[in-house]
């Protein structure tokens, strides 16, 4: 792989801290969400995974959908990240992601989705490591 670009970040305190980028540009307090037993006033991996996976898949989805000739000015992406416990006594997450595309039909939209999932850096990291759905809206 020929590296285009590295990100560079620092956790301290794990789920109960800090993170920070080495630029300075992300700087976020780190705590477990309410639902997990935490107070809830900071974020968390699974939104920042959320975040970076939804925002990862629209450029990529932009990309393709420019090599089809279609502009998708309107469109968005909404990733829904699972934090889950397996049967083995591990974790892992699932992943929904729920796309919006006014410019282009149903099909079309799909057909875009299942190009766009073979491109995306994220979708590529995760593919066989987790599900991944992809739902039109």
């Amino acid at each position: 792989m020929k590296v285009l670009y590295t990100a560079i970040a620092t956790a301290e305190g794990g789920r109960d801290g800090a993170a920070r980028s080495l630029d300075g540009n992300l700087d976020v307090r780190i705590v477990p969400p309410k639902e997990l037993g935490g107070p809830g006033d900071g974020t968390n991996p699974e939104q920042l995974f959320a975040a970076g996976y939804a925002a990862c898949f629209q450029s990529a989805m932009h990309l393709v959908a420019k090599s089809q000739g279609h502009d998708l000015t309107d469109s968005s992406v909404t990733a829904e990240v699972d934090l889950g416990a397996n049967a083995n006594g591990t974790f892992g997450l699932g992943v929904r992601l729920l796309v919006s595309v006014p410019e282009l039909d149903g099909a079309a939209t799909q057909q875009l989705l299942e190009a766009t999932h073979r491109v995306c850096p994220y979708s590529n990291a995760t593919r066989g490591n987790i599900e991944v759905e992809l739902i039109v809206e």
